[in-house]
């Protein structure tokens, strides 16, 4: 079983129609799916690569050696148990935003990742108009709802992460399972090496390496605004023996401030409360409960919100 594939160029074209129709049932059965023919230059997806992977070794790879996850790994092997470390991830992670200081050490980095953080977020503004028009709602409904009705308050942010070759795969996750606390995340995840995996109808299967494809999943807060249609999905990166893998996810969040709840056209007007599945909440007040219980079930934290 593989994740589906979307060539995004046919929305312009005479395909258009079945090309929705594809999204439309990938984001209701999948929630993941991959893009081809995305917009974004292939030069510049060459050049994350590259200075992403310099990155790591200029200013992470030291870091690592001597990093929690590592040192935990270590203790338990050298305690001769057979257990597994539960608690920390085989990942090395640096988070790109508008706001924080970014690398400097690296040639080309700020602005490789610059460019590419614009591109990306306009890919995700044109992925949420998609899932407007498939689920009935005015274009622009989502990019309104995630920016609070403001201008632009939503929160973009980008994932840098590693996943370095582990001495002992099967006793550490590389990425505990969970699923995205946002609402639309966009991968450009290794063309090499594997490792990202999504649990479809109780099952795990990997999300195969595609080149120069970007992967894209929906959060919670669209399965919130789409009242259940679209569905966050447990995904997982497994620890690996061989490879260095590179994932760089960008995601487009809600404004902390923003006020997130089913869009009313998805909720029957005969008898609104009984078919509203999920509360009204506020974003920020989410995201505290989800620091806490990001990798226990969802929907307990739709309920722990609700409270609030």
């Amino acid at each position: 079983m593989a994740i589906p594939v979307i060539d995004f160029s046919k929305l312009n074209g005479e395909e258009r129609a079945k090309t929705l129709a594809l999204i439309d049932k990938c984001c209701e059965e999948w929630g993941f799916f991959q893009l081809v023919n995305h917009g974004i230059p292939e030069e510049l997806l060459e050049r994350v690569k590259n200075v992403s992977s310099e990155f790591y070794k200029l200013e992470r790879e030291e870091n690592f050696k001597t990093s929690t996850p590592v040192k935990m790994l270590n203790e338990l092997v050298e305690s001769g148990s057979s257990g597994k470390v539960e608690s920390v991830d085989w990942e090395d992670i640096f988070l790109l935003s508008d706001s924080n200081e970014w690398p400097s050490q690296t040639p080309g980095f700020r602005e490789t990742m610059g460019e590419y953080r614009g591109e990306l977020k306009n890919l995700a503004l044109k992925v949420m108009e998609v899932m407007d028009e498939n689920l009935g709602l005015p274009k622009g409904y989502i990019k309104k709802a995630f920016n609070g009705g403001e201008e632009d308050t939503a929160f973009f942010g980008t994932k840098v992460s590693h996943y370095p070759p582990c001495p002992h795969p099967e006793m550490v996750n590389g990425l505990r399972a969970h699923t995205d606390a946002g609402g639309v995340v966009l991968l450009f995840q290794d063309d090499q090496v594997h490792g990202l995996q999504i649990l479809k109808d109780g099952e795990w299967i990997d999300v195969q390496p595609m080149k120069n494809s970007i992967v894209i999943n929906t959060g919670d807060q669209i399965e919130v605004l789409s009242n259940g249609r679209y569905k966050s999905v447990w995904h997982r990166v497994l620890a690996l023996r061989d490879g260095n893998r590179r994932s760089v996810a960008s995601f487009y969040n809600p404004s902390y401030k923003a006020t997130i709840a089913p869009a009313q056209q998805l909720v029957e007007k005969s008898n609104k409360e009984a078919n509203q599945h999920y509360p009204r909440f506020v974003f920020g007040d989410y995201m505290s409960v989800y620091t806490e219980q990001k990798f226990l079930p969802k929907e307990p934290r739709f309920q722990a919100v609700k409270a609030k």
